[in-house]
């Protein structure tokens, strides 16, 4: 479940786009959407020009492109702005990070941190990066530090709790997806980008959903509660015991969804 580029592109630039702007996922390297049309970076027409028609600037022309998924032409643009912000260098690294270029967004984050120290986005994004290569020691220390800069981001939260969990530190990686439900509750909606659980082995990939089974039931959402217990179960699970007995699933187990998963289920 990691994640987290987070871009912000202007609402000016998009007013410009005719879909919403793409959600980047958080940590481990990023799954790279489907080819979208070239975005075109012409120059406005002469009749525009003397309409008044504003030129675009290198970044928005680059936040475009990041929106269209057209990484290549995304980095291009941002280059050819003559100084670079720490943002500006967050948004190459991103562009870099989804296109697997993981040293070169490594680079990027680094220098967007040298320019702003207390910079959450980079600080995460670093931290994915170190994910991605199975440090999670140090993928941990920078959540950490992203989430003092930034204590009410759920996302980097739920990062920090992936990577307890990579490390074997379950008890960890509950309380921070803990404190990442309380945050947001959506923060682990079924196919949200910002949830990448690939790079778990499916032993600790079950116990992960197991305990968002065990958030959901808490919060009394219970169909999402038995989609994350149908995971785990599928993913290997097999302490039925504990999923019979456990008191933060009583009132998850008096419904015939609950039913209807068990002998769905053939013991192991």
């Amino acid at each position: 479940m990691q994640r987290c580029f987070a871009l912000a592109i202007p609402m000016a630039v998009v007013a410009l786009l005719a879909a919403p702007a793409a959600t980047f996922a958080r940590a481990q390297t990023p799954q790279l959407a489907s080819p979208a049309p070239a975005l075109s970076t012409a120059q406005p027409s002469s009749s525009h020009a003397q309409a008044g028609t504003p030129a675009l600037t290198p970044e928005v022309r680059g936040d475009l492109a990041m929106a269209h998924q057209q990484y290549l032409q995304a980095i291009d643009a941002y280059n050819q702005e003559p100084t670079k912000s720490a943002v500006l260098w967050n948004k190459l690294g991103m562009a870099y990070h989804h296109l697997f270029a993981v040293d070169q967004a490594r680079h990027d984050y680094q220098r967007a941190l040298q320019l702003r120290p207390d910079y959450p986005e980079a600080l995460n994004n670093l931290g994915a990066i170190y994910y991605a290569k199975k440090n999670y020691s140090k993928a941990i220390r920078y959540y950490q530090k992203a989430i003092q800069f930034d204590p009410k981001s759920a996302p980097i939260y739920s990062n920090l709790g992936t990577a307890f969990f990579a490390r074997g530190k379950v008890d960890l990686g509950i309380e921070a997806y803990r404190t990442a439900f309380a945050l947001d509750p959506k923060v682990f909606q079924s196919g949200s980008a910002l949830l990448v659980n690939e790079a778990l082995p499916a032993h600790d990939r079950a116990q992960q959903d197991y305990c968002l089974a065990k958030l959901f039931a808490e919060s009394g959402k219970n169909e999402e509660a038995i989609e994350y217990l149908r995971k785990a179960l599928d993913e290997g699970f097999t302490d039925r015991k504990k999923l019979l007995e456990d008191q933060t699933l009583a009132s998850l187990r008096a419904t015939p969804e609950f039913a209807q998963l068990m002998t769905e289920q053939k013991p192991r």
